[in-house]
């Protein structure tokens, strides 16, 4: 158990590196189980989920060899096929273990996969594309089991633009027979990464970044190198965290064709991004402006940035409207910031207006997951007072070293640990 101590009221400014994608790592680490051959993946981040998945790896047979932020991983046998339950229970991401291990040895047994509570989450798009492929699916109240004697390329439309369900098909696609199509495949760009790590792997795969995937089935892939993406959440929160404090500050490695939504954004509301290169210059306009903060699918804001805008929202003068269609339980952590002062009124489940600005103040609050309590360390970073992160173990599922690099920029956080 892990809590965050936060003075506010502190200007960030100086420089801070981006890391890898966690949405792009995990499943390039689920992909290596493709081949019996070693696979080297770079720039991955060394947060809790990686290191929970690696695990998982482990359990299954694989050799990992972590050495800084590669991880070198060779799977020549796999020793079992049940993903652990414990380890599964912690992390929605183990579910991207389905298509590979299908594709590799026709099973797999999985209890449902745990993570972030952000109400239902079902997983049935990937059942459908899989079966569409071959797979033949069970279950009973804890566990999933799917075999496939022969998965065969198959044309399936999905039910849903599912950024998972696309990595799950596309990576069970590579080694079936014949050709798939998916439409309408997700387009994030950490789809296009494990794309390309599936091409460097020898997989043949057309179309990635539309909305139509081609796959054409191999029957063998071997060994590659590749490196993670830059994690356009990660740049997001970071810009957003230097804005917020009216600092002037520059992040690096940033990968500049991932920003545009994000940008945008941030431009209207009154934060100054500006791109040279892989950097990204943050200032802000003195003044900030409340917006329409629609949550959509790729290209448009991703929803795991939307916890960050709305205590950005705070801030602004006027109203802001905050549409997240995703999930039904993923506002639910306004609340806290309304505790601290706030002006929020939830409408339903996926819409809240934010009136402001209005002045934070700091006292206990509880992360309830990954992005919202990275907002509430948006909210301590200019609150009055001191502001306690109970749980922010979970903060660190996806931000590493996050309380450091925010440090080094000119913000206190105190890091305790039980």
């Amino acid at each position: 158990m892990v809590k965050y101590v936060i003075e506010g009221g502190h200007k960030l400014r100086g420089d801070v590196t981006v890391n890898g994608s966690k949405n792009a790592a995990l499943p390039m680490l689920a992909a290596t189980l493709l081949t019996d051959e070693k696979c080297k993946i770079h720039r991955v981040p060394m947060i809790k989920d990686v290191q929970v998945f690696l695990d998982i790896l482990r359990n299954l047979g694989a050799v990992v060899d972590v050495e800084d932020h590669t991880v070198t991983i060779q799977t020549r046998q796999l020793v079992t096929t049940q993903v652990p339950d414990d380890l599964a229970a912690k992390l929605r991401a183990s579910v991207l273990l389905l298509g590979p291990l299908l594709a590799r040895v026709g099973t797999v047994t999985m209890r449902h996969p745990g993570g972030c509570v952000l109400g239902k989450r079902p997983v049935g798009t990937h059942f459908d594309g899989l079966q569409a492929l071959g797979a033949h699916f069970q279950q009973d109240d804890l566990r999933y089991y799917g075999k496939a004697a022969q998965l065969i390329g198959s044309t399936m439309f999905l039910d849903e633009v599912s950024v998972t369900a696309t990595e799950n098909i596309l990576m069970a696609a590579v080694l079936a027979h014949g050709t798939t199509v998916i439409e309408p495949a997700a387009t994030e760009p950490h789809i296009v990464n494990l794309g390309k790590l599936l091409i460097e792997m020898g997989a043949h795969v057309e179309g990635l970044g539309t909305h139509s995937i081609t796959v054409h089935g191999v029957t063998k892939l071997h060994g590659a190198e590749a490196a993670v993406n830059s994690d356009e959440i990660e740049t997001g929160t970071l810009a957003i965290a230097i804005g917020i404090t009216h600092g002037n500050a520059t992040i690096h490695n940033i990968d500049p064709h991932n920003l545009a939504s994000i940008c945008h954004k941030l431009n209207q509301i009154g934060i100054i991004p500006e791109i040279e290169g892989t950097k990204l210059h943050v200032s802000t306009h003195g003044t900030f402006k409340a917006a329409r903060i629609q949550i959509d699918t790729w290209p448009r804001l991703p929803t795991d940035l939307q916890p960050q805008l709305t205590v950005l929202a705070t801030q602004a003068e006027g109203t802001s409207l905050i549409h997240d269609w995703m999930y039904d339980r993923r506002l639910l952590y306004t609340d806290e910031l309304v505790s601290m002062g706030a002006n929020i009124m939830l409408c339903d489940p996926h819409r809240a207006l934010v009136s402001g600005p209005t002045p934070l103040k700091g006292k206990t609050i509880i992360s309830p997951d990954i992005r919202a309590g990275m907002a509430f360390v948006l909210a301590g970073l200019i609150a009055s007072g001191k502001t306690t992160i109970e749980q922010a173990h979970l903060i660190e599922r996806g931000y590493e070293t996050i309380d450091q690099r925010l440090n080094e920029l000119g913000a206190h956080i105190e890091r305790i640990e039980d």
